[in-house]
């Protein structure tokens, strides 16, 4: 039996050949935003080297495959979609400008040598359950599909929103306020932790993979409070007029009912 150990070297060969070409073609493009198209395919080349290693329950291993191929190359391609052909994004422009002849290296490792480390403990419970045979797959992983589910349909119903809102000239300026985004402020960030959670529900039906549950604890926190809802609503409250009161009516991130404010808010 490959054991965890065989499965995980193998991920983090995957994972460091994966960000070290997008670095290099980064510096080619002189576009370091590449990195975020690259993210979801990154975790779908993890997904398949731990099926290909790991010899666990096999129903188990294509489900969880499956579930983040799904997910990853639906993620990438609607980032492709988004990005390709833009501005490098201002984040990555300011760094350029601070770091100045220092920036390749400075990128290297605080945003691709970053994003592979993160990579790499989010995926954790896929790589441990690629390798543990018991139990055969039951109910558990019914209920880490469905939470699964249930984020897929935020994340892509949101980002469609999003998308069809900003392509209206109308909105330029605007707060996106309709669909999902009545209910909460971030429908893609809370689908994407549900979608994590419920990788985590699916392999955590074998007691070796649930030692992972520092993969989606991880996400959480990264999407709340340091590259996801922190970072982002600090320039929108400064770019988009009326953000403070879309922020005093709808919820951060779990959704539910828009609150009523006073008229004179």
């Amino acid at each position: 039996m490959s054991g965890h150990l065989d499965v995980m070297l193998g991920a983090a060969l995957a994972i460091a050949i994966v960000m070290i070409t997008t670095w290099v073609i980064s510096l080619v493009l002189r576009n370091a935003s590449i990195v975020d198209i690259v993210w979801g395919a990154g975790f779908v080349v993890v997904a398949w080297i731990s099926l290909a290693i790991g010899d666990g329950t096999t129903a188990r291993i294509n489900l969880l495959t499956a579930m983040v191929t799904i997910w990853g190359l639906r993620l990438t391609a609607y980032l492709a979609w988004r990005n390709i052909g833009r501005d490098e994004d201002y984040r990555y422009q300011s760094m350029r400008r601070r770091q100045g002849d220092g920036f390749p290296i400075r990128s290297l490792v605080t945003v691709f040598g970053l994003q592979g480390l993160v990579m790499f403990v989010v995926s954790l419970p896929i790589q441990l359950a690629a390798s543990a045979t018991t139990p055969d797959i039951g109910w558990l992983a019914v209920l880490g599909v469905i939470v699964w589910g249930v984020g897929l349909f935020f994340e892509t119903v949101g980002d469609a929103q999003l998308a069809r809102f900003t392509a209206d000239p109308d909105n330029v300026g605007a707060v996106m306020d309709r669909g999902l985004w009545r209910y909460t402020r971030h429908p893609n960030y809370f689908g994407d932790t549900c979608i994590w959670w419920g990788i985590f529900v699916v392999a955590a039906e074998t007691t070796d993979a649930r030692i992972g549950v520092v993969g989606p604890l991880l996400m959480t926190f990264m999407l709340l409070r340091v590259s996801g809802v922190a970072m982002l609503e600090r320039g929108l409250i400064k770019r988009r007029e009326g953000y403070d009161d879309y922020m005093a009516r709808t919820p951060t991130f779990f959704p539910r009912s828009p609150k009523e404010l006073p008229s004179d808010v």
